[in-house]
């Protein structure tokens, strides 16, 4: 599974997305939070091979969540879905 990191100066939280590459709501998440100075990681699903797939797929429904994009995982216990800027912000505190 190929996991782009992307730097950033606000690095309190683990912030990754599970995207899709052609997802504009997907691109807007990632802007906001470069925007932001958060650090995060990402996955783009859509390029990852059935093995891969299958594995996000598991993760996400074990926190509870459904096969919607973006999915962003705060700490490993705050499951957003989709382009919520003010549930992010309150979860990241910015």
């Amino acid at each position: 599974m190929k996991i782009v990191k992307v730097p950033g100066k606000n690095n309190q939280h683990k912030v990754r997305i599970y995207a899709l590459s052609t997802c504009a709501w997907c691109k807007l998440t990632k802007k906001f939070l470069k925007a932001e100075g958060v650090e995060y990681e990402y996955v783009d699903v859509d390029l990852c091979d059935e093995k891969d797939h299958e594995e996000i797929a598991r993760d996400i429904r074990k926190r509870g969540g459904s096969l919607n994009y973006p999915t962003i995982i705060i700490d490993d216990n705050v499951l957003i879905t989709g382009f919520r800027r003010e549930d992010i912000r309150e979860a990241l505190k910015i």
